[in-house]
């Protein structure tokens, strides 16, 4: 990045320019000519990749938007116990000073029983847990607690290196004072994962109650199952 700089570029000497062998000059010019495009795409703010369609999807949400919901939406005003949001209070907190837009940023606030922590870790954990069992159960007629258990696999391993990745790759935003709905791209939005997250999570205690009861993988049953009823 730093030789695409007007710096650096004046900093080349010129005997390089100068250069009697023709392959040398015209080798140069053409690395140079390949930056200089990449750096001022960067600096007009016109850069390709990922980094242009992350900002597409950004949604700047202002303390008055959060005073306006916080006012406004009825969920806001009182909790699903019937305790009312207080501030100072341990749980539950109002919504200016849960989000981490507005309100405190760190470990043990993002990670408190109200907090946008939580929810978010657990919920995409449990989404990428049932595909993982779907996918495993499948190939290896495992229950999910074997796949963890059994000596020689390295489910129970798997899972805590995930866990740690998908913590980490949460938090992160939020600590930059950034939650899940500053973030949509068409149908992907806060709202969606949330239900998407909290169905998964009670599809994936069931399938552990349930393999535990019946020692039996639950996919696997199912897919027996629809090919005893397709054969007959």
């Amino acid at each position: 990045m730093a030789v695409a700089t007007s710096s650096s570029i004046a900093a080349i000497p010129s005997s390089l320019s100068k250069t009697p062998l023709g392959g040398a000059k015209s080798r140069s010019n053409r690395s140079l000519g390949f930056l200089l495009p990449v750096r001022a795409s960067s600096e007009n703010g016109r850069g390709d990749g990922i980094s242009s369609v992350l900002d597409e999807t950004k949604k700047n949400i202002t303390r008055e938007d959060v005073l306006k919901n916080q006012a406004e939406n009825e969920s806001e005003k009182r909790s699903v116990f019937g305790a009312v949001p207080s501030s100072g209070a341990l749980w539950p907190r109002p919504e200016i000073e849960r989000r981490p837009e507005t309100g405190d940023r760190s470990f043990a606030s993002l990670m408190a029983f109200d907090g946008a922590g939580p929810e978010t870790i657990n919920g995409r954990l449990a989404m990428v847990g049932i595909l993982w069992a779907f996918a495993v159960e499948r190939m290896t007629g495992q229950t999910v607690a074997e796949q963890l258990y059994t000596p020689g696999n390295f489910g129970l391993f798997n899972f805590l290196a995930v866990a740690q990745l998908f913590a980490y790759a949460s938090l992160v935003p939020m600590f930059k004072g950034e939650s899940p709905d500053s973030r949509s791209l068409g149908p992907f939005r806060a709202m969606a994962e949330r239900w998407n997250g909290r169905t998964a999570m009670l599809g994936f205690l069931a399938l552990v109650i349930t393999e535990f009861f019946t020692k039996t993988p639950v996919f696997n049953m199912i897919f027996n199952f629809i090919a005893s009823t397709l054969q007959t």
